[in-house]
């Protein structure tokens, strides 16, 4: 099958034929169909964050079952699905209490000795967070994945895996923004888009999305931001919590930079809390002053939205199919797997949403 493979970080992706084994027991083998170019992955392919190598990036993705190995009961072939990175072994203390996105357990990853899932040749490809879902087969756990209605654009489809889980979880899960409660997102790519629909969904009071970038605001607006403002701008804060006569209840912020962080941080009411979902630079770090938390402020993560997504993604597909969901704002480009590197420039640029890889 042909992937798209990072031999180094700092270097471009190489499309090369990789291997890709045949299902083992709980495993599902997986077309794909569709794959969001998500920061996520840049901030692998530049070095930000350490992997494994040779590895293939890609983990917000669609796609339709090939095969599935022995045992496997959550999907069968010809079920269209989306993949997850947050694979959940089902019998870890986090995934007991209901906590499923954190669960890290090695159960959902072959076995040290089996044979690798991916090969180059004779030489191992890592696989990245579960997934690796830039080529034309994926090979997952059953937990990796979940089916959903046949009538979703799979294209569409493939943002719910990452981009949207992540955003709209924030506010249904990790926030439960209570209706009339006041939401600002700090960053306008496609998590915080997400989320500002999601805000519009959960009947949120005031939506205050800021973001440099105008015409990102712009499609805010479109999703469900009642307020806009440009977040570099040095008063930006004051006039959220001008607006809101004392700060928000909720504060999402969606780009993973210590700026971003601080601004959600400023704009909080008392009693405020600010939930942080970008992947900061290793070593960063965010905090609340003394006054902060005299003022009953709290500080949090998010990890992937704090999902259930076997239960969560089909969700999210029905509220798209109702047109409660906007995606198709959101995807700014398809583009063939060949021009992924292109895809990554852009995305470096920060001037567009979500562009999605599709096979054809």
């Amino acid at each position: 099958m042909k992937a798209a493979v990072l031999f180094e970080a700092k270097q471009p992706l190489s499309i090369e034929e990789v291997t890709i084994a045949k299902p083992a027991a709980h495993e599902v083998l997986i077309r794909t169909v569709a794959v969001g170019v998500c920061r996520s992955d840049l901030h692998f392919v530049d070095g930000a964050y350490p992997h494994a190598m040779p590895t293939i990036p890609g983990h917000e993705a669609a796609g339709v079952v090939e095969a599935v190995g022995e045992e496997v009961r959550c999907v069968k072939v010809g079920d269209h699905v989306v993949t997850c990175l947050s694979a959940y072994c089902g019998q870890c203390e986090y995934c007991v209490t209901g906590r499923m996105s954190l669960c890290i357990d090695a159960a959902v990853r072959r076995p040290k000795g089996a044979p690798p899932r991916l090969m180059l040749g004779d030489v191992p490809v890592a696989q990245m967070l579960n997934l690796s879902a830039y080529a034309e087969l994926m090979l997952v756990h059953e937990h990796a994945c979940v089916a959903i209605d046949r009538d979703m654009p799979l294209d569409r489809a493939a943002l719910l895996g990452c981009a949207v889980t992540t955003g709209a979880g924030a506010v249904f899960n990790t926030t439960d923004v209570t209706p009339g409660e006041t939401v600002c997102v700090v960053g306008c790519g496609g998590i915080g888009l997400a989320a500002v629909n999601a805000a519009k969904i959960a009947g949120a009071g005031r939506i205050i999305a800021l973001d440099p970038v105008p015409e990102k605001r712009a499609m805010a607006e479109k999703l469900g931001a009642t307020h806009s403002f440009d977040s570099a701008a040095e008063t930006v804060a004051d006039e959220v919590v001008a607006l809101t006569r004392g700060g928000v209840h909720h504060a999402i912020e969606a780009v993973g930079r210590p700026q971003s962080a601080a601004t959600a941080v400023k704009v909080l009411r008392r009693g405020g809390t600010a939930t942080i979902l970008g992947m900061m630079p290793l070593g960063e770090k965010v905090g609340l002053s003394a006054m902060d938390l005299l003022a009953g402020k709290r500080l949090q993560g998010g990890l992937m939205g704090s999902n259930r997504f076997p239960v969560d993604i089909p969700r999210l597909v029905d509220f798209y199919l109702r047109g409660l969901l906007d995606l198709d704002t959101i995807i700014a480009d398809r583009l063939p797997l060949d021009r992924i590197n292109e895809a990554f420039d852009e995305l470096r640029r920060g001037e567009t949403t979500r562009s999605v890889v599709t096979f054809g």
